[in-house]
């Protein structure tokens, strides 16, 4: 399989084809706006298996005000007495957008339950509730996309440490990040079960190998794309218009306004 392979992808060949793909997905936004259409994008998937550098390399040349990522944070306390999708629905797409759910629904299969932040019952019900949940979305015209991104547990620990040695990054890791390599196998059990019950034909699960994060950066995009049958919409027709001449309007003085100092020359 493409993440188990020994040798990683060369940089220049995965830049060269990041930038065909990410042009492609100008073209299918242009086609979702124009044609009213609605598609969500779920990643799941262990911590650290690549889901938010897929996403942001998604979303990175998209109009802000078409496609979306949607990450949200643990529920309030009056959103916990509600319906448990009430609050993903509010987020979905109206006509013309995208939204990319940087993890979802599916917390109640993975983390809540594996953590115990929700009970047996509510657990099941999810299991049984995903399901038909999603057919209506589907019914409704929505398109829905779901990706599993897999990483090996070597893999994995390996991105914790770097992640820990590294100030840039060391925000993203946390005690729960940690803790999940104690529970390895619990949660290699709670996705098999949420797999069983929610692979369903109308929305099936799409597993990407994600050990070498270019190519399932690389693999993830080209398959969605592959799977919406958008087709490129011509572009309005746009002129630059001369400058017109001057009415002889003056910039103020340099000196009344308060300009951020020239860090930059100091380099």
């Amino acid at each position: 399989m493409a993440g188990k392979r020994a040798t990683k992808l060369p940089r220049a060949v995965y830049e060269q084809e990041l930038e065909r793909l990410q042009t492609e997905l100008v073209r299918l936004q242009e086609w979702v706006r124009a044609e009213g259409a609605r598609l969500v994008v779920v990643f799941e998937g262990r911590d650290a298996a690549g889901k938010g550098g897929t996403i942001k390399r998604v979303a990175e040349h998209l109009n802000p005000r078409v496609a979306r990522i949607a990450a949200l944070p643990k529920p309030t306390e009056r959103e916990r007495t509600q319906w448990y999708f009430q609050r993903y629905v509010e987020h979905l797409p109206a006509a013309g957008e995208i939204v990319l759910f940087d993890r979802s629904w599916y917390n109640r299969a993975g983390v809540e339950h594996v953590m115990g932040f929700c009970t047996q019952e509510e657990h099941r019900l999810f299991l049984r509730q995903c399901p038909i949940f999603e057919r209506m979305l589907v019914e409704d015209g929505i398109l829905l996309r779901k990706y599993w991104f897999s990483v090996s547990d070597t893999e994995q620990q390996e991105r914790f440490r770097r992640r820990l040695e590294d100030p840039l990054r060391r925000w993203k890791l946390s005690a729960m990040d940690l803790e999940s390599i104690t529970r390895w196998e619990a949660y290699s059990r709670a996705k098999d079960e949420m797999l069983v019950h929610t692979d369903i034909g109308e929305a099936p699960w799409y597993v990407v190998e994600s050990d070498d994060k270019r190519r399932a950066r690389l693999n993830m995009i080209a398959h969605l794309l592959g799977s919406v049958p958008y087709r490129d919409v011509p572009p309005a027709v746009l002129e630059l218009p001369p400058r017109p001449p001057s009415t002889g309007y003056e910039r103020p003085p340099r000196d009344l306004q308060t300009y951020v100092p020239d860090h930059a020359a100091g380099l």
